[in-house]
């Protein structure tokens, strides 16, 4: 364990920039997913169309795929984002698709009455969306959503393959200058990774007992 305390400092910089690609990307797949979500129901056949090839292609694309693509092919294209900017776009848009099916399994559930009371009151499309169907299936859909943003935690990891030092990349460093205590340092890294995803997993189940609306 010598190792793992030794290096601690350069744990927490690891983990700090987990962190901060769980809570960026989370909230730009959160509002990317809503959009998505919307216009997979929208009245509009072009908007669906859009929004169900994008759901489609991105969802069964690997994170690898997509991060390259951020990382090698982006500047090629000539932008000069930063290599963890540009990890933060890849895993939004990865997980995007996964946030969107989650809400349209939600509206799914709302009850049909709910919508047509809406618009029997002179509610468009837009307002029935937004202020009636949407946050029943956010409140709906609270587990399956924290379980997306649980496995975007896991998925921070793959960013350390493309030049961003976040906490896996750091533990694959320090095993490689200890060979040692490859298992100390490893269990550390599993350690950091369950500091995040126990307490979401416990939110979940708290806020489902709390918000969830019964069917």
């Amino acid at each position: 364990m010598d190792a793992v305390i030794e290096n601690l400092p350069i744990f927490f910089r690891g983990f700090g920039m987990t962190l901060l690609l769980l809570v960026v990307s989370g909230i730009a797949a959160l509002v990317i997913g809503t959009l998505i979500a919307a216009m997979r129901i929208s009245p509009v056949a072009s908007l669906r169309w859009f929004a169900t090839v994008y759901t489609e292609l991105v969802r069964n694309t690997p994170l690898t795929l997509v991060l390259f693509f951020c990382a090698f092919v982006l500047p090629q294209l000539g932008s000069r984002l930063d290599y963890s900017v540009a990890a933060m776009i890849g895993l939004s848009v990865y997980t995007s698709p996964f946030v969107a099916e989650a809400l349209r399994s939600g509206v799914n559930g709302v009850p049909v009455g709910q919508a047509e009371a809406a618009r029997s009151v002179g509610f468009g499309f837009s307002q029935t969306v937004g202020l009636i169907v949407l946050p029943q299936a956010f409140r709906m859909t609270i587990p399956p959503l924290i379980n997306v943003f649980i496995a975007l935690t896991k998925n921070t990891s793959v960013a350390g393959g493309f030049f961003v030092v976040e906490l896996f990349a750091v533990g694959r460093t320090l095993s490689n200058a200890n060979g040692d205590a490859v298992i100390p340092i490893l269990l550390g890294v599993a350690t950091f990774y369950l500091i995040i995803t126990v307490p979401l997993g416990l939110l979940a189940a708290r806020l489902e007992r709390r918000w969830v609306v019964q069917r």
